[in-house]
């Protein structure tokens, strides 16, 4: 039976100057898997194609599972599993709040045409003013979330940035699937990103 090391056993391993280069090359990684599936993310919520497929509540559940035994967010820096946690937790937040109170005005809509049936009043064009709000509403929510990607991408692509500065690693090695093309110090190469120095 083959034994499987974890990256601290493998990190143990090594000297201290190899220690620190495999620790950094594992935190890119870590860092690049989630650019790439964060943005894919916000790709969809705009409406976008995407062919990038990767399970980042699974991603975070692995991260907190491994708890301080991973590289990347105990070793390097360990504010950023916070940091996504609380970002992703607030998108979601918000995207229910969305869905909800999406349901909540159609609902209302639906009941004032009931009721304008029933009572021959036209309630239902109370119910007809409230489309533009449901527009705006479904707008603003969106435009919230996507910011907060945006924001958590940029946060990391720095990240990643700084890293790749830091320890000198080699930024082609470490590309990333980018959909939207919005990002600061990034360098694109058809769909791929790579952080510039």
């Amino acid at each position: 039976m083959i034994k499987v090391k974890d990256s601290v056993e493998v990190a143990l391993e090594l000297d201290e100057k190899r220690v620190y280069e495999h620790i950094a090359h594992e935190s890119a990684e870590d860092m690049v898997r989630i650019i790439s599936s964060v943005d894919a993310e916000r790709a969809k919520l705009k409406g976008m194609t995407v062919h990038y497929i990767d399970d980042w509540d699974l991603l975070i559940r692995e991260r907190i599972r491994k708890g301080k035994r991973h590289t990347a967010f105990d070793f390097y820096n360990p504010t950023l599993l916070e940091t996504w946690e609380e970002k992703v937790k607030l998108a979601k937040k918000i995207l229910r709040w969305r869905k909800y109170s999406i349901m909540g005005i159609i609902a209302l809509i639906i009941g004032l045409g009931i009721l304008t049936f029933f009572l021959e009043i036209p309630l239902v064009i109370f119910g007809l003013a409230l489309f533009p709000v449901l527009f705006y509403l479904n707008d603003y929510l969106l435009q919230k979330v996507d910011t907060i990607y945006y924001e958590l991408v940029q946060f990391f692509i720095y990240e990643l940035r700084e890293l790749v500065k830091r320890y000198k690693l080699d930024p082609k090695k470490y590309g990333f699937t980018l959909y939207n093309l919005d990002y600061r110090d990034v360098e694109f190469n058809r769909n791929r990103g790579i952080v510039k120095l």
